[in-house]
């Protein structure tokens, strides 16, 4: 490796993970691959991150990958001397245009040797593609594919295209990543360079200096902060030199299902917890910085600041301002009825532009509910426990009517009491109750995590399956009778994230109205595709059309079955060989929060099923079988 990385290397490391399944060996063929990196070529180490998550810098700068079918196949046609009638047919047989890529290029004679592809080119390459928008923007993407295409050899052109589609699927998960990347800078020295270590007190390190990589990205998910700090302090220094910081947004911290209040009582007996009222709103993350600036975040990291501008300005008169510097809010937006004082259906929020909302076209009012605080005045506050960071965000903030408020919360363990609390939230046009950790170490805010500490108990759990789930359209059926011109039905599925693939778990056609199955049509109808997605693990199962995986829907269900057609959570449950799919699943609402990948997952499928299990053979104990080396949540 010399300065400049060939882009040949990586893909070589991506064709040993694709030759796998095994986690340890994914993790052992990436960490081997980054160590030379550090040692030889470091200022490289963030761009070969990127490219092996499919990134191209931090979630919250919203720079995408993700290019549509029709332009790969003019630049695959271009750059290979075909037309896109013989790329469409050579599509329609292999399934996977990354092959198309390279099968073409194998075949294609050149005149002379194209100039080597490296690391840095192909990062730079894309993102400038991903940038790129206005006039003539299509042609100019196509201009730069075909360039890097006509530059590849092996299997350089497989991995070009699927990372231009946004999946590399090749099974290597950001947690295995992170895992690999601890690794590496431990087995290199970096942290201690001057002694050699025995293989137990190495084994022991990469595990102390992998939990360490996780915690610290969990808090500030930025590869751009967090290896620069690695390779200057090594693991030890990792915590001093990246920190909690306001403008960078840390994943949120998550809540389990329960079905009844008894079931909370029984998680939290003899702790102190509390219960909060769960808005039927959008999660929104608030940073205030010290020059003033105020961003909004959503779940998914997206910068809502344009859609939300009243929002930044309800906030401003909020603050104590002058006991308050810096901080970071978690907090819930909805749409507010100013006049009868009452919140509104989450969907009149979902109406809202994504961005350049302009205040004099706004017409629907927010309110934000204040509920926990992360950061404050130069202090990271999520290793104080919920008390703590309850009183200060009262301390540190105005409610104001109409505009802002703390969530409302009842600290008691009587089942009375809290069955009250939960009607009264429902009147008040909630989903129901939130019921945390209270104090001690339990009660600490863990990002990225769906913790036990936080359950939710809402009106739709306290008779059937104990939660909705978040599912991504990945095809629709044809609608009959008065259906005839909009889809009918669609077919659902989860994204895992262990084998980058989509999976399915119902055909759903009830809970739709008229005027949404028109609105569903108008917005799906250019996602179709002309072939189903490789990644797309469905099966038998095949809908009229495919579906590009962007739409997230929330959905309820009257329980979960074993299934031999659908494969979702297929071997995590049951005797191994048969998925999990939903009976009688109903369409709540689309999630515009939410994004395909942060959606229900496999394990949480599993963990739903292996519970609706134990309740009805009265608490015998299933088992819920665990991928090899898979941590729970996130992590």
């Amino acid at each position: 490796m010399n300065d400049r990385i060939p882009y040949s290397s990586l893909v070589h490391t991506f064709t040993l993970i694709d030759g796998t399944t095994k986690r340890l060996e994914i993790t052992k063929y990436l960490s081997q691959y980054l160590m030379k990196v550090i040692n030889r070529t470091p200022n490289e180490l963030i761009k070969i991150i990127y490219l092996c998550i499919n990134r191209l810098c931090p979630d919250y700068e919203g720079i995408e990958l993700g290019i549509g079918e029709s332009i790969l196949i003019k630049a695959i046609g271009s750059s290979m001397g075909r037309t896109p009638t013989q790329v469409k047919a050579d599509f329609k047989k292999v399934g996977d245009l990354g092959l198309v890529a390279q099968n073409s290029r194998s075949t294609q004679k050149t005149m002379f040797k194209p100039k080597l592809l490296t690391v840095n080119s192909v990062y730079q390459d894309l993102k400038t593609i991903a940038t790129t928008s206005g006039h003539s923007s299509q042609a100019k993407k196509v201009g730069i594919i075909t360039k890097m295409l006509a530059a590849c050899e092996g299997e350089e052109a497989k991995y070009i295209i699927r990372s231009l589609e946004g999946k590399l699927r090749i099974g290597l998960a950001e947690r295995t990543v992170l895992v690999a990347l601890a690794t590496a800078v431990v087995t290199t020295g970096t942290s201690n360079p001057t002694k050699r270590k025995s293989k137990e007190t190495l084994s022991t390190e990469i595990l102390e200096g992998t939990n360490l990589v996780k915690s610290v990205y969990s808090e500030i998910p930025s590869y751009d902060l967090v290896i620069p700090a690695l390779l200057k302090g090594g693991i030890q220094g990792l915590r001093e030199n990246c920190k909690l910081t306001p403008g960078v947004p840390l994943k949120p911290m998550l809540a389990k299902p329960t079905k009844s209040i008894s079931e909370v009582l029984d998680r939290f007996e003899g702790q102190s917890f509390t219960c909060e009222y769960k808005y039927d709103g959008e999660r929104a993350q608030i940073h205030y910085l010290e020059d003033g600036t105020i961003s909004i975040f959503s779940r998914n990291s997206e910068n809502m600041s344009e859609k939300y501008p009243d929002m930044l300005d309800q906030m401003k008169k909020s603050i104590k301002t002058d006991i308050t510097k810096s901080f970071v809010l978690d907090s819930e937006v909805v749409a507010w009825d100013p006049i009868c004082k009452k919140i509104l259906p989450f969907q009149e929020l979902s109406k809202r532009k994504r961005k350049d909302v302009k205040r004099s076209e706004i017409d629907i009012k927010i309110k934000i509910f204040g509920f926990d605080l992360l950061y404050l005045n130069d202090e990271a506050l999520i290793k104080q426990d919920l008390k703590y960071r309850r009183m200060k965000l009262k301390e540190h903030f105005n409610e104001i009517e109409d505009e802002f408020n703390l969530a409302k919360s009842l600290d008691s363990d009587k089942v009375e009491e809290i069955q009250v609390f939960l009607d009264e939230s429902i009147k008040a046009s909630c989903e129901g109750l939130m019921v945390k950790m209270l104090n001690g170490e339990n009660a600490y805010y863990e990002p990225s995590r769906r913790s036990m500490n936080w359950l939710k108990v809402k009106k739709d759990y306290l008779a059937g399956l104990g939660d909705s789930l978040d599912l991504v359209v990945i095809g629709a059926y044809f609608g009959k009778g008065k259906r005839t011109n909009v889809y009918g039905a669609f077919l659902l599925g989860i994204y895992d994230q262990s084998t980058e693939s989509y999976q399915s778990i119902c055909k759903i056609g009830t809970g739709f109205t008229d005027e949404v199955l028109e609105s569903h049509y108008q917005k799906l109808k250019p996602l179709e595709l002309l072939q189903k997605k490789s990644y797309y693990d469905t099966g038998d199962v095949k809908p009229d059309v495919w579906i590009e995986n962007r739409i997230v829907w929330e959905v309820l269900a009257a329980d979960l079955s074993l299934s031999p057609i659908y494969s979702a959570a297929r071997g995590l449950c049951g005797d191994g060989t048969r998925g999990i799919s939903l009976r009688f699943p109903r369409y709540i609402r689309e999630r515009d929060d939410k994004g395909p990948e942060d959606g229900t997952g496999p394990d949480q499928v599993a963990e739903m099923y292996e519970r609706q299990v134990c309740t009805q053979t009265q608490g015998s104990k299933g088992k819920l079988k665990k991928k090899e080396g898979e941590d729970d949540d996130f992590w």
